[in-house]
């Protein structure tokens, strides 16, 4: 083993003792908050990356995990260069191709030419001690050292001002990306939902639960119509737009968490404009 990599596993020797986790705990992952221009203070802060729409990926030392501490039935040469600490990231392929991703990640039995396609987006290496900037320079070494083309280092980036990052996200936008993830520079990581950790998009998104399938009428008679559903605010709206028509034949099942996006909150807190994304799997 190189001096780098021993290096790298000496400063994360604390991270794999507060991080690690069993066959029956949950990844203790950092989630992010939305961004409010009114509330960030100075920008320049904030390291800013491009928000991936891929599967978030856990890597514990020895398990390739989901948020939900589900394993990942990754082929062995998919983690094989993978070091013995905590990394954070995103399975992910391309820009709006998150239906084909979640399928080759979900397969029981790994497709290999499949996850050819498949690359592990890190964007921390968590550590309750050190700021992210810190952490991102750990990363990015330690991932050059790996030197595996399939698993890639975030490049994180400053601005100077709102405006800067605002012409940003509507160039990556405009090319198919999803948004940006700020992470505040001087935060150590935390577990659960933290303001050092935020997500700035042109739209919301939320999750809801089904509540009751609405019948389609004209061309979608005998389909779905709509979806009732009920927010984590308790809210309840209906939401018929977004779906194609696979999923008006097939739709969402009762009882069942879906995302969907959203564009501010009429006066009675009813998110406008709501549209369907996705089950949440």
């Amino acid at each position: 083993m190189s001096k780098p990599i021993l290096l790298f596993l000496a400063v994360c020797y604390f991270t794999v003792q507060v991080f690690a986790v069993g066959a029956e705990t949950l990844p203790q992952v950092q989630l992010a908050n939305v961004y409010d221009q009114d509330n960030v203070g100075d920008i320049s802060n904030y390291l800013v990356s491009e928000k991936y729409d891929g599967v978030r990926a856990i890597w514990t030392g020895e398990l390739l995990l989901t948020r939900q501490g589900n394993p990942i039935s990754a082929p062995e040469w998919f983690t094989a260069p993978l070091p013995e600490v905590w990394l954070d990231g995103e399975l992910w392929t391309r820009r709006q191709d998150f239906d084909r991703l979640s399928g080759i990640v979900r397969t029981q039995t790994p497709d290999d030419g499949l996850w050819r396609e498949v690359n592990y987006m890190v964007f921390d290496m968590p550590d309750a001690e050190l700021p992210f900037e810190q952490r991102y320079n750990n990363y990015s070494r330690l991932i050059e050292e790996i030197n595996a083309d399939h698993i890639q280092a975030v490049k994180q980036q400053r601005f100077n001002s709102n405006h800067a990052l605002s012409e940003h996200l509507q160039t990556l936008v405009e090319n198919g990306a999803e948004g940006l993830m700020l992470h505040l520079a001087s935060a150590p990581h935390r577990s659960n939902r933290s303001d050092a950790l935020l997500k700035l998009k042109p739209y919301f998104d939320d999750e809801a639960e089904v509540i009751a399938q609405l019948p389609g009428q004209g061309k979608y008679t005998g389909m779905l119509g709509a979806l009732r559903v009920k927010n984590q605010q308790g809210i309840e709206f209906s939401i018929g737009t977004g779906f194609t028509d696979a999923d008006r034949a097939n739709p969402p099942p009762i009882g069942s968490i879906i995302t969907y996006k959203y564009h501010g909150f009429t006066k009675n807190g009813v998110p406008r404009f709501a549209s369907f994304i996705r089950i949440r799997e």
